[in-house]
């Protein structure tokens, strides 16, 4: 019985992300719904992005269970930026996005970054209407984690591997991280960065322009 009340749950979460990728496609703006734990990295990758693209008009809608500070973060670099307070819930769902819609300027933007909830399970699970799902994981977070959550791995067209700069200071192994990330997901686009130092950000970016101008 559990699982018929989750499957209906998702099925009309589907329809109303089915209904927001109809206007985001209307308006011709590309979306990514961005994921990871917390503290991985999902502003400063924001922020990194935003502030060296060039010729694509960036929003965002930032989610969190409370607070605004990440939007304040964003939003400082003279981009549209919503802000989503969950109170609670784990993730943002197809509604939550729906509902602050008519605050996002879809008809004068080209790239839509949608910021959820930090939380490596539910997020996967719920579409809200992107083209694709990017998530970042923080080489501290240890390399046992595609395995553990491997959902997320499947989900995602991208895995943005942060926070590199650390890499002799944490007992991780990317290489088992890529391994087993491309063993649940063979076509996912594996970028190892850092926001602090830079690296990496160039390759990131330029895909990032590939896919958007793509769409």
């Amino acid at each position: 019985m559990k699982v018929k009340v989750v499957s209906k749950i998702l099925e009309a979460n589907d329809r109303i992300a089915l209904d927001n990728r109809k206007l985001f496609d209307a308006a011709g703006v590309f979306v990514i719904n961005l994921m990871s734990g917390p503290g991985a990295g999902k502003t400063s990758l924001l922020e990194k992005t935003v502030s060296q693209v060039s010729g694509l008009k960036i929003g965002v809608i930032e989610g969190d269970i409370c607070g605004s500070d990440d939007a304040e973060r964003v939003g400082s670099l003279n981009v549209p930026v919503v802000q989503i307070n969950t109170g609670g819930a784990c993730h943002l769902d197809a509604n939550m996005i729906s509902e602050v819609l008519a605050d996002v300027p879809l008809d004068q933007l080209d790239l839509l970054f949608i910021e959820n909830v930090g939380n490596l399970v539910c997020p996967a699970e719920f579409k809200v209407g992107e083209d694709i799902k990017v998530m970042i994981l923080s080489i501290a977070e240890g390399h046992d984690k595609p395995l553990k959550y491997p959902l997320m791995f499947q989900e995602s067209s991208a895995l943005v591997l942060n926070k590199t700069d650390l890499a002799p200071y944490v007992d991780v192994d990317i290489g088992k991280i890529k391994r087993d990330a491309l063993s649940l997901n063979p076509g996912i686009k594996i970028f190892e960065v850092s926001c602090k130092t830079g690296q990496g950000i160039p390759e990131w970016i330029g895909w990032l322009k590939e896919r958007a101008r793509k769409n």
